[in-house]
């Protein structure tokens, strides 16, 4: 077979092990990957082929198998993350700390946006003062104030206490 024929014959067959494939790893981008893993395991093998009239029964079982190398793959690498002691009792957060996170994500979305940014800076982003500072073109003292006016703000939202808007005096 010439690879324009391979080619075509390949390309006939990825809708239905697409559709397989998905219904393997029950996630579409899972699914592409093992889609091509197994085209790139099939074309490797080409040579080794037994049966040229098999093409289809062929590719799905290359799917099925990269698909069952990849889960015992993912087992054993769970089996050795929890004989370290980094397993999935830490990964999934209990209810309690989720409710925690949500809360404290609904706090900072009602901070006004030089306030969030603020905080976002420099407890996400890791940035120092004077990073910060040199950003906003102001004092590094500036920003330690408005820091804590912000952290301030953001605890009582957390706590259940409307925030009233600041207000601004007009001449």
């Amino acid at each position: 077979m010439s690879a324009s024929e391979l080619d075509a014959a390949l390309r006939e067959q990825l809708p239905a092990l697409r559709r397989f494939a998905r219904w393997l790893a029950r996630d579409p981008h899972a699914a592409d990957d093992l889609v091509q893993a197994a085209l790139e395991r099939a074309i490797v093998g080409w040579s080794g082929r037994r049966d040229d009239q098999a093409l289809r029964p062929w590719l799905f079982s290359i799917v099925y198998r990269q698909f069952l190398d990849g889960q015992r793959r993912a087992r054993r690498y769970a089996g050795l993350l929890s004989r370290l002691g980094i397993g999935a009792a830490d990964s999934q957060p209990s209810v309690e700390r989720e409710q925690l996170a949500r809360s404290t994500l609904d706090a900072m979305a009602q901070l006004p946006v030089e306030q969030r940014s603020l905080l976002l800076w420099i407890s996400v982003e890791g940035l120092s003062y004077r990073e910060v500072a040199e950003i906003l073109e102001v004092p590094i003292g500036t920003v330690m104030s408005r820091l804590s006016r912000a952290r301030q703000a953001l605890r009582r939202l957390s706590e259940g206490e409307i925030l009233a808007p600041p207000l601004r005096l007009l001449k």
